[in-house]
C-alpha cells in the first residue's frame, strides 16, 4: 500500500469516526476494568492505611493479654509500644517487598495475571488478621500486616501499569485517576468502619480486618473475564491476534488497525522489546531524566508530609474546644475532602493536563503548610484561630489529592516505553515505600525537634518538587508513549531515532488529528524527510 493511500485511509477513518472520539474513549469494558481493578487494589491500600487507627487500644490490650497468658506477667509498656509500632510499620516493609517483586511478576504473568495472583496475598492476610485473636497469636497479626503490605506493593505498580496500557491516550489520565479516587475511598471507609457504632468496638475490631478479603474476592471473580493488556500481548508475547481481540473488547469496535499501528510504532522505535532490568535501566542514557523525574515525583509523593497532617488534626480540633467523642466524626470531613478532590482531578486532568495539576498541587501544599505553621503558633491568641488551622489542613489534603495524590502513578507509566516500564515501576515503588518507611521513623524526631515548625520541612520538600517539575517535566496529555519518550531526547542528549515507516505514520497522524490541507501535509512529510 502506498504512502498516499495510507494517508487517505486514515483520513477517511477520521472523518467517519473522529466526531465520536470522546464517546469511543470510554467503553463498558474499560470502566469495568478500572472499577473492579481499583476496588481490589487501590481501595485495599487506602483501607489498610486507616483501618489500624481505630482499634489501637483493643489490639494493644490483646497483645498484653496474650503475653500475660504465655509468660504469666504483663508486657512492659515500652515493649508493648514497640510491638504495636512494628505491627503498623511492617506494612511499609511488605510494600517494599511487593514493589521489588512486581517486575518479574508482570513479565511472567502479565498485568492482569499479576493482579489476580495478588488477591491471594490479600485473602491470606485478611484471614490471619481476623483470626489472630481467636488463635491467641499476635504473631499472626504482625505477619498479616506484612502480607497485606506485599499486596499493596504489587497493586500500586501493577494496576497503574494495566490501566495505562489498556486506555486510549485521550482518556489515559482520567482512567488512571480512578486509582487515586479508590485510595481515598478506601481511607474514608476505614475511618467510617472504625466508628464505635460500627466495628470500632472491643468485640468487633477483628471484623475490620476480615473485610479486607471482600474486595479481593470480587476482583478474583471479575478480572478473569476481562482481557490482558494489548501492549503486553503484542510487544512482549508477540500475540498479534490476542492483542487485536483485547483492543476490540476494550475499545468496543472492530477496526483497531490504527491503535495496533500506534503500538507497533513503539516497537519499531525501540527496534526490539527486550525487557530491561533495574540496573540496565539506570545505565540507559535515553531514559536518564525520566528515571530522575519518576524518583523525584514518587519521593515527594511520600515525603510531602500528609502523614503529619493526621497527627495534628485531632490536637487542633481539641484546641478548638470540640468534644473528644465528636472528633472521630469531624475528621470524616478530611476523608470526604480527599474523595471530592480526587474526583475533580479525574474530571479535569484531560483538559488541564498532568503538569499544571502536579506542579500546582505541590505549590499549593507549600502555601497551606506555611499558613498552617503561622496559625498553629498563634492559635491560643483567639478561640477562632484553630478553625483556620483546620481549614489549612483541608487545603493541604485537597491540594494533595488534586494532583500529587494520583498523578505520580500515571506518570510512571507514561514516561517509559514497554521494555522499560516494569523496571521503572520497580524503581518508583521502591522509592515510594522507602520514603514511606522513612517518614514513619523520622517524623517523631522531626516533630520533637521543630514542634509546629515541622511543617516548614514539608513545605520546602513540596516547593523543591514543584520547581524541579516546572523545569524538567513536559506535558504528557494526549501523547503516545513514543512521543513522550522523544520529548526527553534533548535533555537526555540523545538523538531522536525514527524509522521511515514511523515517519510516514506520524505524518499521517498529524494530518488526521489536525485536519490540515493536503498541501500542508505534504510540507510536513517533506520536512521530516529532509530532517532524516
Amino acid at each position: 500500500m502506498g504512502q498516499a493511500e495510507k494517508i487517505n485511509n486514515l483520513e477517511n477513518e477520521d472523518v467517519n469516526n473522529g466526531s465520536n472520539t470522546t464517546n469511543q474513549g470510554w467503553t463498558c469494558r474499560l470502566v469495568i476494568a478500572s472499577l473492579f481493578g481499583a476496588f481490589g487494589s487501590s481501595y485495599l491500600y487506602g483501607y489498610n492505611l486507616s483501618v489500624v487507627n481505630a482499634p489501637t487500644l483493643y489490639v494493644k490490650e490483646f497483645y498484653n493479654k496474650t503475653w500475660n497468658d504465655r509468660y504469666d506477667q504483663p508486657m512492659e509498656a515500652a515493649s508493648l509500644t514497640l510491638m504495636w509500632s512494628v505491627t503498623v510499620s511492617i506494612f511499609a516493609i511488605g510494600g517494599l517487598v511487593g514493589a521489588i517483586m512486581v517486575s518479574p511478576l508482570v513479565k511472567l504473568l502479565g498485568r492482569k495475571g499479576t493482579l489476580l495472583l495478588n488477591n491471594i496475598f490479600a485473602i491470606v492476610a485478611s484471614l490471619m488478621l481476623a483470626l489472630g485473636e481467636v488463635a491467641g497469636s499476635f504473631e499472626m497479626l504482625i505477619l498479616g500486616r506484612f502480607i497485606i503490605g506485599v499486596d499493596a506493593g504489587i497493586a500500586l505498580s501493577a494496576l497503574p501499569m494495566y490501566l495505562g496500557e489498556i486506555s486510549p491516550k485521550q482518556i489515559r489520565g482520567a482512567l488512571g485517576q480512578i486509582h487515586s479516587i479508590f485510595i481515598c475511598v478506601g481511607v474514608f471507609t476505614g475511618q467510617v468502619m472504625g466508628l464505635p457504632e460500627l466495628l470500632g468496638q472491643k468485640s468487633r475490631w477483628n471484623y475490620m480486618f476480615g473485610i479486607i478479603m471482600v474486595p479481593a474476592v470480587v476482583q478474583l471473580l471479575t478480572l478473569p473475564f476481562l482481557p490482558e493488556s494489548p501492549r503486553y500481548l503484542l510487544l512482549e508475547k508477540q500475540d498479534a491476534a490476542g492483542a487485536q481481540k483485547a483492543l476490540q473488547a476494550f475499545l468496543n469496535k472492530k477496526d483497531v488497525s490504527k491503535e495496533l499501528e500506534e503500538v507497533q510504532a513503539e516497537y519499531r522505535a525501540q527496534r526490539s522489546i527486550h525487557l530491561v532490568s533495574m540496573i540496565e535501566l539506570f545505565k540507559t542514557p535515553s531514559v536518564r531524566w525520566q528515571i530522575i523525574t519518576a524518583i523525584v515525583t514518587m519521593g515527594c509523593y511520600q515525603l510531602c508530609g500528609l502523614n503529619a497532617i493526621w497527627f495534628y488534626t485531632n490536637n487542633i480540633l481539641k484546641e478548638a474546644g470540640m468534644d473528644s467523642n465528636q472528633i472521630p466524626y469531624i475528621t470524616l470531613i478530611t476523608g470526604g475532602v480527599e474523595i471530592l478532590a480526587a474526583v475533580v482531578s479525574g474530571m479535569i486532568i484531560e483538559h488541564v493536563g498532568r503538569r499544571p495539576l502536579l506542579i500546582g498541587g505541590f505549590g499549593a501544599m507549600a502555601v497551606f503548610y506555611g499558613l498552617l505553621t503561622i496559625f498553629l503558633n498563634v492559635q491560643t491568641k483567639a478561640s477562632w484561630l484553630p478553625y483556620l488551622s483546620f481549614g489549612c489542613i483541608l487545603g493541604v489534603i485537597a491540594s494533595f489529592c488534586t494532583g500529587p495524590g494520583g498523578i505520580p502513578f500515571i506518570l510512571t507509566g507514561e514516561l517509559f516505553e514497554q521494555s522499560y516500564r516494569p523496571a521503572a515501576f520497580m524503581i518508583a515503588g521502591t522509592v515510594s515505600w522507602l520514603s514511606n518507611f522513612a517518614v514513619g521513623i523520622l517524623f517523631p524526631f522531626i516533630q520533637g525537634a521543630f514542634g509546629a515548625f515541622c511543617f516548614m520541612v514539608f513545605a520546602a520538600t513540596c516547593m523543591a518538587g514543584a520547581v524541579f517539575l516546572y523545569f524538567v517535566l513536559p506535558e504528557t496529555k494526549g501523547k503516545t508513549f513514543v512521543e513522550i519518550s522523544q520529548s526527553f531526547a534533548k535533555i537526555n542528549r540523545v538523538a531522536v531515532s525514527i524509522t521511515k515507516e514511523e515517519m510516514e505514520w506520524v505524518a499521517a497522524k498529524v494530518k488526521v488529528e489536525n485536519s490540515d490541507t493536503q498541501n500542508e501535509h505534504g510540507n510536513v512529510i517533506t520536512e521530516m524527510e529532509n530532517s532524516l
